[in-house]
């Protein structure tokens, strides 16, 4: 299953991470260690999560949706390691 990078920078007026939240939250997986950024593990093609998350964003917001593959590094905790290492595909 995929899994997509969304990182987001919220520049409207009204700042509700709320409603953002909690569609992230309904991906089949999600992870969320860093505080504008999530790990999303589902089906949907980017264009498919980005029309979910649509409504939550305002015109002055700013959002990517990117793929993610398991080659990477960062300092991060360690049970953030194991669900990137047990949920992100591996390079092919």
């Amino acid at each position: 299953m995929p899994v997509y990078c969304v990182s987001y920078d919220l520049k409207g007026e009204n700042r509700n991470y709320l409603p953002l939240f909690a569609v992230l939250q309904q991906s089949s997986r999600w992870w969320h260690y860093l505080e504008s950024t999530w790990l999303i593990s589902t089906n949907e093609s980017p264009q498919q999560l980005w029309e979910r998350i649509r409504p939550t964003i305002q015109a002055r917001d700013f959002l990517l949706i990117i793929e993610v593959r398991d080659n990477i590094s960062g300092w991060l905790p360690k049970d953030a390691w194991e669900w990137i290492h047990t949920n992100v595909p591996r390079p092919p």
